[in-house]
């Protein structure tokens, strides 16, 4: 019987050290993670401060930019991986909406349809993404080293209430203007006949998703107020929630 017990001991010891591993490793990469894209903001937002400085206007900013921003937006799609995976305890759904709504914005507005680069609300909704990750991804990096200074964390759940709508207010704008050079191209549209036999409007797919915008926009600004009330209350939370 001891013998059994003392077994049973030791295997929930290499347990419990299996899972100290794994945790560790956690929280090493996401330390690693964040980090790395904390620079990476911060280098778009010197990059674009310094190009408006020696250039004295916005035209020809994004054009600057845009292969590090490409790259930085694209590789958040990690995140993803990392709440599929359960090292990040939040919904798949929310973060994969939030990703990748950001990536379409990227590869399929403004990247592709170069008419609309020099618009005034490419340039809003780049300002407003590039301080709001410089400030959530710094938050996550200095939670996880257990170093949070308060007023990183006042600025993670205070700035996004005026940022989240400028935000969404630029996209919407840039997609908006988007509209009439996609009617006129063409672009990503399938007219029948074709061999696939299959028809699509990128055109009237743009409408959709803004109108989208609707319902999503009130359900994940809120979602971001009761986060807020939780952490500024003294609840500390690690979770990706934005």
């Amino acid at each position: 019987m001891a013998s059994s017990e003392e077994d049973g001991t030791v295997e929930e010891k290499e347990n419990n050290n299996k899972r100290r591993t794994k945790s560790a490793l956690a929280t090493a990469w996401l330390t690693f993670y964040n980090i790395a894209m904390t620079a990476g903001w911060l280098v778009l937002a010197i990059a674009m401060m310094r190009f408006y400085i020696q250039k004295g206007t916005h035209k020809g900013l994004y054009r600057s930019i845009a292969r590090t921003l490409k790259f930085f937006q694209t590789f958040a799609l990690v995140e993803v991986g990392h709440c599929a995976i359960g090292i990040i305890r939040t919904s798949v759904i929310v973060t994969g909406v939030q990703v990748c709504s950001r990536i379409f914005m990227v590869w399929f507005i403004t990247n592709s349809i170069r008419q609309i680069q020099n618009e005034e609300s490419v340039i809003l909704f780049l300002v407003v993404w590039t301080m709001t990750e410089i400030t959530r991804y710094s938050y996550y990096t200095f939670n996880l080293l257990h170093h949070l200074p308060y007023f990183i964390k006042w600025a993670r759940y205070n700035l996004f209430i005026v940022l989240y709508p400028l935000g969404v207010i630029g996209e919407l704008m840039t997609i908006y203007a988007a509209l009439p050079f996609v009617r006129r191209s063409g672009i990503y549209s399938m007219r029948l006949p074709n061999k696939y036999n299959v028809s699509f409007d990128y055109y009237y797919c743009l409408i959709i998703v803004m109108l989208s915008y609707i319902p999503l926009f009130p359900q994940l600004f809120f979602h971001m107020l009761r986060q807020r009330r939780r952490v500024l209350h003294g609840e500390v939370i690690v979770e990706k929630d934005d």
